[in-house]
């Protein structure tokens, strides 16, 4: 290869790094984010196209490839419903951990002898995507229901996670030291099966009400795969895409961590929703369910109103009928609000996708910090199907598991309006004493079917 050829190579990489950056930061706007996806995937097209041509690939193969690829996003991207986003996003995070994985066993088989910098890179691309992967198909299983969503904890487990942690240690070690050989060998398919039992033992003890930390830290550690692959490859752009999406993974992680007030290790091994019931005072009291004929005098009285949505609304798939609502109060006078907790929903950003997809004015979204100091003068707080992020029991039950998480105070408003099916608790086993509070209002049933009644009490009228 010519350098003026390698010139256009290097250049290729850049401009993919670049628009990958762009990308990443568009996506911190709703209004920017589609836009934002499109000009990462721009750029990991040069990026593909660059390799292709500096390691002189046959095309055939490779389009082929993308066209594979390309039918079953479109095909996932139409049927999958956006309450399976979570799960979704999950397998695809397993997804990055497993090709890492096989990039590093790959090398590893053709080249047990390369330098010392490329077996390191192998032992963690091995041991990162292990961990990714079957991390994220338990993770994809707890979301999905095909498993219980509440932590699954046994006897000494935290020992036996270190005591696998600590044979990966000594088994790589042995590796790099000794690489070549049929006993090195079977000492590498140990540790890629040590780091898959590693993801399913990491990941089950973590209760559903803590996945949207457990989905970021994945995507993290699918991220960080990535780079190691990159390295293994000796492929610049490899290493980049891979250090941004690791980096804002564990970003992404800390903020999710902060806004539920605990340590990453707190969640990795606190098991929240294990001990939920035996720990949390059972809620006594009434009551007060009300009807959409009802809901709607209220309603069409109140000058001020703050929805907060959660993951209820995406089961319901209500957001439609929750923005054309929002509009008719708004035309009734009334100010409105979105009221977004951090950690509302299955994954992060949960509810801003969901609204942002029924066109809901990003200006109208307010974070918790912003509408908490005002609820006292909200008129009404319709709570659509969210639980845990507007429990007072955070707030005002020390023995709470959720105590000291950052909530919504929706008990505060003036009047709360709860849109639910039952009584039944959230995702992390706690009792809901806003149920039964002096100034909430029960609205039972489908969350979609009672908010279309709403819109077409208001029409009638």
């Amino acid at each position: 290869m010519t350098d003026y050829n390698q010139t256009f190579i290097d250049l290729g990489y850049i401009v993919a790094s670049i628009l990958f950056i762009i990308g990443i930061k568009m996506l911190g706007r709703p209004e920017r984010a589609r836009t934002g996806n499109l000009v990462s995937a721009s750029g990991m097209l040069i990026a593909i196209v660059s390799v292709m041509f500096e390691c002189c690939l046959s095309f055939e193969w490779v389009i082929v490839g993308l066209l594979i690829g390309s039918v079953i996003g479109a095909i996932s991207a139409r049927l999958v419903q956006m309450t399976a986003m979570p799960q979704m996003v999950a397998v695809l995070n397993g997804f990055g951990g497993i090709a890492s994985l096989l990039v590093g066993w790959e090398n590893y088989h053709s080249h047990p002898d390369s330098n010392l910098m490329i077996r390191i890179a192998v032992l963690l691309a091995v041991l990162i995507g292990g961990v990714a992967f079957s991390g994220s198909l338990v993770a994809y299983a707890k979301l999905a229901g095909r498993i219980s969503g509440r932590p699954v904890i046994f006897a000494r487990q935290q020992w036996i996670n270190l005591g696998n942690l600590a044979l990966i240690v000594v088994f790589g070690a042995l590796l790099i030291y000794h690489p070549t050989g049929a006993f090195p060998y079977v000492i590498f398919v140990l540790i890629m099966c040590l780091a898959m039992t590693l993801g399913i033992f990491g990941v089950i003890p973590i209760g559903g009400a803590d996945m949207p930390v457990v989905i970021a830290l994945l995507n993290s550690y699918s991220g960080l795969a990535a780079c190691a692959a990159g390295f293994i490859i000796l492929n610049n752009v490899l290493i980049v895409a891979g250090s941004l999406v690791g980096a804002s993974g564990l970003i992404l992680t800390g903020i999710m961590c902060k806004a539920m007030n605990r340590s990453l290790g707190n969640v990795l091994f606190g098991g929240l929703g294990a001990t939920a019931a035996g720990n949390a005072a059972t809620v006594q009291g009434e009551p007060k369910p009300i009807s959409p004929e009802d809901a709607y005098y209220i309603l069409e009285a109140a000058r001020s109103v703050v929805v907060v949505p959660g993951y209820g609304m995406a089961v319901a798939q209500a957001q439609h009928a929750v923005r054309e609502l929002g509009e008719i109060l708004e035309n009734n006078g009334a100010e409105v609000r979105y009221a977004i907790h951090p950690v509302a929903g299955r994954m992060p950003g949960h509810m801003n996708v969901l609204l942002a997809e029924a066109n809901v004015m990003y200006e109208q979204l307010a974070e918790m910090e912003d509408v908490n100091p005002i609820m006292e003068t909200v008129d009404i707080c319709i709570v659509i199907g969210a639980n845990d992020v507007v429990n007072p029991s955070a707030r005002e039950m020390e023995s709470s598991p959720i105590y000291g998480m950052p909530i919504i105070n929706a008990d505060r408003a003036k009047t709360v309006m709860v849109l639910k099916r039952s009584m039944a608790a959230g995702f992390a086993g706690v009792d809901n004493p806003l149920f039964i509070g002096q100034n909430t209002r029960m609205l039972f049933g489908d969350a979609k079917a009672t908010v279309q009644q709403l819109v077409t009490e208001f029409k009638e009228s």
